[in-house]
């Protein structure tokens, strides 16, 4: 492989007419250049330049490889502009991995917000509940909601924002079962939860940061949000939902909250990234933007 600084040295060698100028121009001892250029000779197998103490002259092959070097670094000088725009400009293909809820109820306008404002960028956003191997599968960006901290790994968390999960019912369902004032009163109630490993309980936490733990044994369960909260509109039971995810069917009374000031989770969003050093522009702007986007988009007051 040709080192690229002495195919340089050899241009500027043969464009001044001699090692004592082109050392002058750089800056470098004259001995230097001419070592570097038989450097560059030994790599190639060839003589490229005739050199006595009185005479400067190119080979012939060193003549027609003096053509080559002239492309190669120029070639080199787009690649280095190109990736210096790179780094100036958000460019470039982004794969961002997401969970399918947060999809479907957070990004779906906020992605195409950030291209309009970003032409130059591309984004692949794969939507999946699979736990994806962000290196491994080469994504450049992962959105994960969680509950717990995430586990500790070589890639860059950044917290996004808070998505707080409350309760919901239909409102036949309320209409038609007693009235819900404490947490304690669930007990009899129809609970719609998500699957989960574990104890069935809810561990709700209030206005005065009490904590109750609340065992329930779900009449319906599921690992789809969307499932959850169709079963709540059909009336089946009360549910445990993210604010946003419910933020239509409040305003169209089809939903409403239940224990209003009680938190049944406190869910966040946050970035994952696989390179602490080296972010494209493009990551960094939509991480940047997604920060201060996502909380608009899931900010929930009960109506």
């Amino acid at each position: 492989m040709l080192d690229l600084k002495d195919v340089f040295y050899f241009v500027q060698v043969v464009d001044r007419g001699g090692f004592t100028s082109a050392g002058n121009s750089l800056g470098l001892p004259k001995s230097t250049l001419s070592h570097r250029v038989k450097e560059l000779e030994a790599s190639l197998g060839v003589r490229l330049i005739n050199r006595t103490s009185r005479q400067f002259a190119l080979t012939d092959v060193g003549a027609e490889f003096y053509q080559y070097a002239l492309a190669l670094l120029q070639s080199a000088d787009v690649a280095e502009q190109a990736m210096r725009q790179r780094l100036s400009e958000p460019s470039g293909i982004i794969r961002v991995t997401v969970a399918v809820e947060l999809a479907q109820f957070a990004l779906r306008q906020v992605l195409p917000t950030f291209l309009s404002s970003n032409p130059k960028v591309s984004i692949v956003e794969v939507a999946t509940d699979r736990l994806v191997d962000v290196v491994g599968e080469g994504f450049d960006l992962a959105l994960r909601g969680h509950t717990s901290a995430l586990q500790d790994s070589n890639l860059v968390q950044r917290p996004i924002v808070r998505a707080p999960w409350y309760l919901f019912a239909g409102a036949d369902y309320l209409e038609r079962m007693p009235l819900l004032e404490e947490p304690e009163q669930l007990a009899s109630h129809a609970i719609v939860s998500m699957v989960r490993k574990g104890p069935l309980q809810w561990q709700l936490r209030g206005p005065d940061d009490r904590l109750v733990t609340i065992p329930i044994e779900p009449r319906f369960q599921s690992n789809s949000m969307m499932s959850l909260k169709e079963a709540a509109c059909a009336n089946v039971g009360v549910a445990a939902l993210p604010g946003y995810i419910c933020r239509s069917e409040l305003q169209a009374g089809v939903l409403r909250q239940v224990l209003p000031g009680w938190i049944a989770a406190d869910a966040r969003i946050s970035a994952l990234m696989p390179y602490r050093t080296g972010l494209l522009p493009a990551v960094r702007s939509l991480v940047d933007y997604l920060a201060a986007e996502l909380p608009k988009v899931t900010a929930f007051d009960g109506r």
